[in-house]
């Protein structure tokens, strides 16, 4: 066996531990390592072409020219992203991505060209600082586009820290590099070497293109079009129209702000120094703020994403703003620092801008896109970041140059004011950011959880009315039985109330078996205005069947029927069904005469030859109020070879309150062929039968089936009384029997008005949040239980098929373990998004799983969240082991394997009834002592395979113990134990 308590063994201990320190998984090294090759080497050309455009532009233009470079860099990014998106209709995106990249730096060799001409100087000063802020956006777009088709949603988290730190490292290589490289080879040179490394990124990103093929579409249009089906019904809801319309506003409100900053910063440098200072403290400032940024990536972003979320995280940026922005205005007026504090505040806001816009903001970024369908993530990501970004670029610069132009109408009669008014705007931009965000919040979850329920139905009215009609539209088409008879099933579970208006109106023009299957839904909430609808059955030959319904629907919906008609139906030469419908309604309803003749008509029939009679009198009998004579056939009838009168008699039983025969229920419910029936006659009795179930069900010694057939039909009651039972034992019981608890308590559903859940209402309101959370910590805590014992036999590499069938075992015990903690999480948490939430976790595959952790770590509040996704997390069993035990929810010590064997058998009651075999099992090929108490606690357990598990390890460990016990065993009831202790008994000679 591999051992888990490192995170590859294959790998040397100093990497494991570097993986750990900046956390990475090590099937993510590789992608992560090329994709920060790929964005260092092209951000890094890029910005030896940013320090040297800004000092030549600000040289050349001043800063009041900047809102021009903001309106035309708006321009030429808008048709960069246009042709993003075009090329992504004709070519692979693997070809895209790397096409993108070498036109990106293309026009860098032009602008080298342009320097050495004096006519052409100022133009091309101009289109450098253009193309500058045009691809700054382009190249961000074309790697957050890459790390969305890399990485699932949990994986970008880790990765894209560490791969836009590659932006950062270019800012430490370049902003301390480009002073010598401007003194020894010159400006023009510089532009040389940007170019080839931006070629070189490229060459990069083609190799991840090859290496990586799979994870690109062949085209976007071709993937849309693949995937218009599936999320059709959430296109036409306009969630991801409207998740769209909110990322949009998101990233222009962060440009803009970002750009507002930028101006106001480069005019302070501007005033306050002179060109040569300019550009060593751009590259001093640039080189100390990447350094900072740089360890922010590689030790804090990942971690912090992961713990507070993403959402918490970018909102981190725009408090700030607002906060530094505002301290600013107040210490800038003349009275205190004036323009001092205005220098000094740009410079501070600057800093945390760029801090935290390109580590905790730029790791984030990709992640917003994730909950948008895989065919259309890709197309919206390229739009999204193509034009919005070039629409807030310019729309600052149209802004920027209105206030310069009319400084003098707004009263800005110094540089001072209008410092302070653009730091008001930046403020109040950041507040609506900031509300742009928590609207963003609500709506990633939304479409998360939609996108994992694709395909499910909804309750809600609008769906209901929208089915109905559809249900109409499909009975009334032409088209197959079988269709008509799955809609009519549908609508009856969906909407079962309005089964008459929509059945009632087409009863005449169904077949007959959907007219009898539609008199039988409507009989579960009959209307009088239904009534003369399914009277003109009866004027109509109709098959028996149909006619006992509609004469039962009749009765029961007309205000005052006419007793005297249903005697015509006792006639013998009438139908059983038809007859005995009759005679149950005159025994119910009927005055004495009309009750004995009634009575005399199901005598006939509970002793007729035909099957069919005794079964059509049997179901008669549960429709009297007092069944007089009649119940002395009833211990003949218990005894019927017929299994349908059997099953019939059982359903009267329970009609009538027959007490002296609920031990026939209860007996019957042992049996395969009657346990169905049984159960529904035990849940008709209500609480009379509750203390029977639960004894039934509290049995060890009963079978696993008839002890849950026990629960459901406690659960089908639905009483205070059932579901306080269940509650109470919630709590006593674990394992399969918790599993089943929890099931039937949350499908526990009530409609008053509109629908609720009875046992989730019951479960607070007896345990509180506080007692699920503590069910939870339970669970987890058995987790931590079942990970150590998984690391110490692991770390102790047993040989043998025990060791492996007992690790199974328990790798088992954890997957029963957190499908509890997904049940007893819907519990506090909105049931809708957990469902959701595991669907996708259990869907499979690995992109899959990143979905539904996603979803728990936007939705859950509790203290052991962390936990919980660590467990459904792909981690091996040392880290789960680690992150427990710092959430205290488990002491682990290391043990020798015999020891935590011994220490596992002490948790039997925790444990499933093949883990503990395969413990007997294990001890007995390693030759393990185990306990007395153990041993001989196990030899009286009620499942047999476990029994023969201990007999076959006392075979071995101790002989005489079990020459003793042979006896004493001889009888026992399991056939498997049974033939073992005789083979045992002969081998050792015993009598």
């Amino acid at each position: 066996m591999k051992s888990s308590r490192t995170a590859s063994p294959s790998l040397p201990q100093w990497q494991q531990q570097l993986l750990r320190i900046i956390n990475l998984r090590p099937n993510e090294t590789k992608r992560t390592f090329l994709m920060f090759a790929f964005y260092t080497a092209t951000s890094m050309g890029i910005l030896w072409l940013e320090v040297s455009s800004a000092a030549l532009f600000l040289d050349t233009y001043g800063p009041d020219s900047l809102p021009w470079i903001y309106i035309f860099s708006a321009g030429v990014g808008f048709g960069l992203s246009v042709i993003y998106s075009w090329l992504q209709k004709f070519f692979p995106l693997r070809w895209v991505i790397v096409v993108i990249a070498v036109l990106m730096a293309g026009p860098v060799l032009l602008f080298r060209w342009g320097l050495a001409f004096e006519p052409l100087l100022p133009i091309t000063i101009f289109a450098m600082r253009l193309w500058t802020e045009a691809i700054y956006g382009l190249n961000d777009l074309n790697v957050s586009i890459t790390a969305n088709q890399l990485f699932n949603i949990r994986e970008i988290k880790r990765t894209f820290p560490l791969v836009s730190s590659g932006n950062l490292v270019a800012d430490v290589l370049s902003g301390f590099s480009v002073f010598f490289l401007v003194s020894f080879v010159g400006l023009q040179n510089v532009l040389v070497l940007a170019f080839l490394i931006m070629l070189a990124g490229s060459g990069v990103l083609w190799l991840i293109s090859r290496n990586y093929e799979h994870a690109f579409p062949d085209s976007l249009q071709q993937q849309a079009e693949a995937g218009q089906d599936d999320h059709k019904a959430q296109r036409s809801r306009g969630t991801i129209r409207q998740y769209v319309v909110m990322l949009f506003s998101f990233f222009v409100l962060a440009q803009i702000v970002m750009y507002l900053i930028e101006f106001e910063y480069l005019t302070q440098l501007e005033l306050n120094l002179e060109v040569d200072e300019i550009a060593a403290f751009l590259g001093i400032f640039s080189g100390l703020l990447g350094l900072i940024e740089l360890l922010t990536q590689w030790f804090t972003s990942s971690r912090l994403i992961e713990r507070q979320g993403v959402f918490a995280v970018l909102s981190l940026l725009p408090v700030v703003i607002i906060g530094i922005s505002l301290m600013t205005m107040i210490g800038s007026f003349p009275g205190l620092l004036g323009g001092t504090a205005l220098f000094l505040g740009l410079v501070v806001l600057k800093f945390f801008d760029e801090w935290l816009r390109y580590t905790l903001v730029a790791s984030t970024r990709p992640v917003l896109f994730q909950p948008i369908p895989d065919s259309e993530r890709t197309l919206f990501q390229s739009l999204v970041g193509g034009i919005a970004e070039p629409l807030a670029m310019g729309g600052t610069g149209v802004f920027i140059l209105f206030v310069i132009a009319w400084a003098d109408f707004l009263g800005f009669e110094s540089q001072l004011l209008q410092a302070q008014f653009f730091l008001g705007v930046i403020a109040f931009l950041a507040g609506v950011w900031l509300i742009a965000i928590l609207f963003l919040r609500s709506q990633y979850l939304e479409l998360l959880v939609k996108s994992a329920q694709r395909g499910l139905l909804s309750g809600s009215e609008a769906n209901l009315r929208a089915l109905r009609k559809a249900f109409v539209e499909q009975l009334e088409k032409p088209g197959s039985e079988a269709e008509k008879r799955s809609c009519i099933e549908l609508l009856s579970q969906l909407d079962p109330q309005s089964v008459g208006e929509v059945l009632a109106p087409r009863l005449m023009t169904l077949p007959l078996s959907l007219r009898k299957q539609s008199l039988e839904a409507m009989l579960e909430y009959p209307g009088s205005e239904y009534a003369e609808t399914v009277r003109e059955l009866l004027k109509t030959e109709q098959p028996p069947e149909i006619l006992a319904l509609a004469l039962r629907y009749i009765w029961i919906t007309d205000d005052s029927p006419a007793i005297e008609r249903l005697q015509s139906y006792l006639s013998s030469d009438v139908d059983p069904v038809v007859r005995g419908t009759a005679a149950s309604l005159m025994l119910k309803h009927g005055n004495a005469r009309e009750k004995n003749e009634a009575v005399n008509t199901l005598r006939q029939m509970l002793t007729h030859e035909h099957e069919r009679e005794r079964v059509m009198g049997c179901r008669a009998l549960g429709e009297a109020d007092y069944l007089q004579s009649l119940r002395l056939y009833i211990p003949n009838l218990l005894q019927d070879e017929s299994l349908r009168v059997r099953r019939a008699l059982l359903e009267a039983i329970a009609a009538t309150n027959l007490e002296e025969y609920y031990p026939s229920l209860m007996k019957a419910l042992q049996y395969k062929s009657t346990r169905e029936a049984a159960s529904q006659a035990l849940t008709r009795l209500g609480n009379d039968a509750l203390d029977m179930l639960a004894e039934v069900a509290l049995d060890p010694y009963r079978p696993d089936s008839l002890r849950n057939q026990a629960w459901q039909a406690i659960g089908n009651m639905g009483s205070d009384a059932a579901i306080d039972c269940l509650l109470q034992n919630l709590i006593t019981s674990w394992g399969s029997t918790r599993r089943t608890l929890l099931r039937i308590l949350l499908r526990m559903v009530q409609e008053t008005g509109f629908k609720r859940n009875q046992g989730i209402d019951a479960a607070l309101d007896r345990f509180g949040r506080d007692g699920v959370e503590d069910l939870i910590n339970q669970e987890l805590t058995f987790i931590g239980q079942i990970c150590g014992a998984l690391l110490d036999l692991e770390d102790a590499v047993l040989p043998g098929r025990e060791a492996n069938l007992l690790q199974r075992a328990l790798e088992e015990l954890q997957k029963d373990a957190i499908e509890r903690i997904f049940m007893l999480l819907r519990f506090i948490s909105p049931p809708g998004a957990i469902q959701a939430a595991q669907v996708s976790w259990q869907g499979g595959s690995v992109s899959n799983q990143a979905r539904g952790i996603e979803i728990l770590d936007n939705t859950l509040d509790i203290p052991s969240k962390r936990a919980i996704l660590t467990i459904l997390d792909r981690r091996n069993w040392g880290e789960k082991v680690d992150v427990l035990r710092e959430s205290n929810l488990f002491v682990y010590r290391q043990m020798q394997p015999s020891d935590r064997l011994r220490y596992l058998l002490d948790l039997r009651y925790f444990l499933s009834d093949w883990a503990l075999a395969c413990c007997f099992h294990l001890a007995r090929a390693q030759r393990w002592s185990l306990s007395a108490e153990n041993t001989v606690a196990c030899l009286r357990h009620p499942t047999g395979f476990v029994r023969e598990a201990v007999l076959s390890y006392l075979q071995v460990a101790s002989p005489r113990v079990l020459r003793e016990l042979l006896p004493v065993m001889r009888q026992d009831p399991n056939e498997l134990v049974s033939n073992q202790v005789k083979e045992l008994m002969a081998e050792l000679q015993v009598d």
